[in-house]
């Protein structure tokens, strides 16, 4: 079965027509994920669920174990990642309860692990086009096929978090970098899925203005949860759609960017780095 992984909240699991298959939870050499790997069976692709914050969202964006949870992934076999993600709007026609399927990233993070590189080993992996190409267009053929308002593209700027934006940032990134959504988590994901030669796209949900909007309320938590739970349906309906278009990877170069992208040679790379990377070396 083609295996697709699903990483976002709790809840998405519960897709209608889906068999459980299991769950694991087991230490990567970067530590534990952020939750157990929970597999279902859908017609002929199998779907793991991680959720990124924790079970019980008892984990930090800036404490997530981003590369734990990659590698896990990578374990499983899993090539394609499917990111659900809540986002705060940058832009007036991007209104909450629309969806965004990401194509563009801009970096405000400054604490996280985001590479399987270091101690010894170093690599350069490509990622002007930060998201596979494949896997976007076909979110975007999901998402109309399950009636979301969705907008084709769009750039995310992840910030560090926990706190939400101040005024004058979210303004900076609406004016000056034309940023169309602002979160904390996805950018890091994508990151190390690249390096970890894995398809990766964002299907993001609007869930608020931020607080640049002079007529709105500034966020809240209440104010995002609130619009998640109502998005739940919609979100488990493109899961679904995705499935039945059986989607095949075809020169969308995800695959190959880690080998494409070392320069340590790997004669001296030591034993031990080798062992810990060969999943993601593919050695």
């Amino acid at each position: 079965m083609k295996k697709i992984a699903v990483i976002g909240g709790t809840g998405l699991q519960k897709l209608s027509g889906a068999e459980f298959l299991g769950e694991s939870f087991e230490e990567t050499p970067f530590g534990m994920p952020s939750s157990s790997l929970q597999s279902v069976r859908l017609g002929d692709s199998e779907l793991i669920f991680l959720a990124r914050h924790g079970e019980n969202h008892t984990i930090l964006p800036s404490e997530i174990n981003y590369r734990a949870n990659i590698y896990a992934l990578k374990a499983l076999g899993v090539n394609q990642i499917i990111s659900v993600a809540a986002v705060g709007s940058l832009k007036d026609n991007i209104k909450p309860g629309d969806f965004v399927v990401v194509d563009q990233f801009f970096d405000r993070t400054h604490k996280r692990n985001d590479t399987f590189f270091g101690n010894g080993i170093v690599a350069h992996v490509s990622f002007g086009n930060p998201v596979c190409p494949q896997l976007h267009d076909s979110l975007i053929k999901a998402a109309h096929a399950a009636g979301a308002v969705i907008h084709n593209c769009g750039t995310y700027v992840n910030i560090e978090g926990p706190v939400f934006s101040t005024r004058a940032e979210a303004n900076f990134y609406r004016n000056i970098l034309k940023a169309d959504v602002v979160g904390m988590t996805n950018l890091t994901e994508a990151k190390l899925a690249r390096e970890a030669g894995m398809c990766y796209a964002t299907l993001a949900q609007v869930t608020d203005y931020d607080c640049w909007r002079d007529k709105t309320e500034d966020v809240s938590v209440g104010n995002i949860l609130e619009i998640i739970a109502r998005n739940m349906n919609m979100t488990k309906n493109i899961l679904l759609e995705i499935v039945k278009q059986n989607i095949e990877q075809v020169d969308c170069n995800c695959t190959g960017s880690v080998s494409e992208s070392l320069i340590t040679p790997i004669e001296k790379i030591s034993e031990s780095e080798k062992e810990k990377l060969k999943i993601i070396l593919e050695l």
